[in-house]
């Protein structure tokens, strides 16, 4: 069954740009592992959201690994006005 995510980001504007590229660097991992559909980096005005789908939970799974193995910087920090929005999907 597919799954996928949807993450809501909100930079501090000093701190866009570089949230952007940030988030094209997790997209591109994603992409390179098996089983990952699709990552695409996404912007709004005061948001940048990242929407990932894979083929399976599995595949969900190993990408996670694979972008933390990557040493990628994922940290919620001062950078960010206020807390992520997450949310995971299932097919219907």
């Amino acid at each position: 069954m597919k799954v996928g995510m949807i993450a809501h980001h909100y930079p501090h504007a000093s701190h866009r740009k570089e949230f952007v590229a940030r988030v094209h660097q997790v997209a591109e991992v994603f992409r390179s592992t098996p089983g990952c559909l699709s990552a695409e980096c996404w912007q709004t005005d005061d948001a940048v959201t990242s929407i990932v789908q894979w083929e399976s939970e599995e595949a969900f799974a190993a990408s996670l690994v694979a972008v933390q193995a990557a040493g990628l910087d994922l940290a919620y920090d001062e950078r960010e006005v206020r807390p992520r929005e997450i949310i995971r999907l299932t097919a219907a």
